[in-house]
């Protein structure tokens, strides 16, 4: 073998609904393997997309997909894709100047958990945020276990990953953009203003945002407590955090 050629990434794609969306993007796949018998269970569409797109199949045993199985719940059929691309900052940017839009954004502190993380990208995607911003170290990163908990929404919603989260924060005040970190000490999330170019940082529900970018914040918010429990899964406050600043842009006709 040719110590010269590059050894080509891969990722596994696990579940139905995550293969089918991304079938419908523009992910390069290179086969799917499905469990026997699977093809009178509902994967017909998985067929007929792989078809179309000239996606090799392979029936095998459910056994093997057990063993490759990264989260336990592939549903009986998984893909081997090329490994996922992240987007450099300033195309998120782009992407949103070019729609005519402020930029609405989402940056993730200490988050770990990968289903914590493939649920904030359903919910980023979902309320129509441009993109993501994770750091390199002590973070989350895309693995089988996340892309499944998106629910194939990974495929659609761009993810920036980098070096230096607070001067990224820094970077990205400098263009004009809002920085607003959860925080139990903020304001009423619902008493703020989502309008506009904005960043919302959603730290571990354990340690919540580090010292550092709390301080880099222009304002922080909180979500109000009614019962017995002081905090909240860090997926569910991003999804009512923006659920709030969805509802603003769209009634502001962003």
């Amino acid at each position: 073998m040719n110590k010269d050629i590059e050894r080509k990434e891969v990722r596994q794609i696990e579940g139905k609904n995550p293969i089918v969306e991304a079938l419908k993007s523009d992910v390069n796949i290179e086969k799917i393997m499905i469990a026997n018998g699977r093809r009178e269970s509902g994967a017909q569409e998985l067929f007929e997309l792989a078809k179309e797109k000239k996606i090799k199949v392979q029936m095998v045993d459910r056994k093997k997909l057990d063993f490759m199985s990264k989260t336990g719940t592939h549903q009986g059929v998984i893909a081997i894709a090329s490994e996922y691309e992240y987007t450099d900052l300033a195309d998120i940017l782009d992407m949103a100047f070019e729609k005519g839009e402020k930029p609405f954004l989402v940056i993730l502190d200490k988050i770990t958990d990968p289903h914590n993380f493939g649920a904030i990208i359903r919910t980023v995607n979902a309320c129509g945020a441009h993109g993501i911003i994770i750091p390199k170290n002590r973070s989350v990163d895309i693995s089988p276990v996340a892309v499944k908990a998106s629910a194939g929404a990974i495929e659609y919603t761009p993810i920036c990953k980098v070096t230096n989260l607070t001067q990224t924060i820094k970077d990205l005040k400098k263009v004009g953009l809002w920085i607003a970190g959860a925080d139990i000490e903020g304001k009423k999330y619902f008493n703020n203003d989502f309008k506009g170019p904005i960043a919302i940082v959603i730290g571990n529900e354990g340690e919540g945002i580090s010292r550092l970018v709390k301080e880099e914040c222009d304002f922080l918010i909180s979500i109000p407590m009614y019962g017995n429990i002081e905090s909240l899964n860090a997926s569910v406050a991003t999804g009512i955090i923006l659920s709030e600043a969805a509802r603003q842009r769209t009634n502001s006709n962003i």
